[in-house]
């Protein structure tokens, strides 16, 4: 089951998120490359590339990315309420952008891990994660066709553990009634903050070149790896909407990632 919703939910990524971004990307470079070319065309000072001193350059990202999770404790309790346990939660989607400014390499992105399923008596049990991170890193490689960086980062991430109880869910039909029905439905959530170390590695696929008027927008297909270790700082405690809980799993999730990247990149030039 689960390896079916992640064969969907990449497929449908690639649909509704790559091509469109692709599209996105080259609109965004022409429109960006018009601007300057009319304010370099707008005064002397623009003329003399005063204002445009360097290439602008990043990409647009798609990482699949494996850190193993650690669910014993959260098993534990969900077994002891007769939950089967949930199986590995340890790969993750992200969608990020890198923003570079000379040797500087900064990267930003989301992502999900696809749901891990348990359940008893009509009763489900779904967990997955999310995260946001951010990373800056410096390229230390002297060759135009690929990038090595060693780069730290932050990561803010959350644990979601779903119970839905169909069975008493779906037991009236009257909305009214619906509304004080007595469920053992809920969601509980665990905030997590991180630390991340490792280096990254892309090889640039070089597209064809683009020109318009002054400007060169040169296109890429940056494919890479990402291998850090992932410090789980702080591991906050379960809640359920504002409300906190004691005696929850507590076991931090730091581990070693390993990330597979693919992306759409660009540099533009002033001619």
């Amino acid at each position: 089951m689960v390896e079916q919703s992640v064969s969907g939910f990449v497929n449908d990524f690639v649909q509704n998120i790559v091509k469109p971004m692709k599209k996105l990307i080259f609109t965004l470079s022409i429109a960006l490359a018009g601007v300057l070319a009319a304010k370099a065309q707008s005064t002397d000072s623009v003329k003399s590339n005063s204002w445009f001193k360097h290439n602008v350059a990043g990409a647009a990202q798609i990482q699949v990315t494996y850190r193993k999770s650690n669910l014993n404790q959260l098993n534990a309790a969900l077994n002891k309420n007769g939950f089967p346990s949930l199986s590995e939660n340890s790969i993750w989607i992200n969608a990020s952008m890198s923003h570079i400014h000379q040797k500087w390499l900064f990267e930003d992105g989301i992502g999900f891990t696809p749901l891990s399923t348990s359940e008893v008596n009509n009763i489900k049990a779904r967990y997955n994660q999310y995260q946001v991170y951010f990373r800056a890193g410096y390229d230390i490689s002297k060759n135009a066709d690929f990038r090595l960086y060693p780069f730290a980062g932050i990561n803010l991430s959350g644990a979601v553990l779903n119970i839905q109880d169909k069975a008493r869910q779906e037991n009236v039909n009257d909305f009214s009634q619906e509304l004080l029905n007595s469920t053992s439905s809920k969601t509980l959530y665990q905030p997590n903050f991180g630390i991340e170390l490792g280096a990254g590695f892309d090889y640039l696929i070089k597209m064809k070149t683009k020109q318009m008027d002054c400007f060169q927008i040169q296109r890429s297909i940056p494919v890479g790896l990402r291998l850090g270790y992932y410090i789980n700082a702080s591991a906050g405690d379960w809640k359920i909407d504002s409300y906190t809980l004691s005696n929850g799993p507590g076991n931090k999730q730091s581990a070693v990632f390993v990330s597979f990247n693919i992306g759409l990149g660009y540099m533009i030039r002033k001619q």
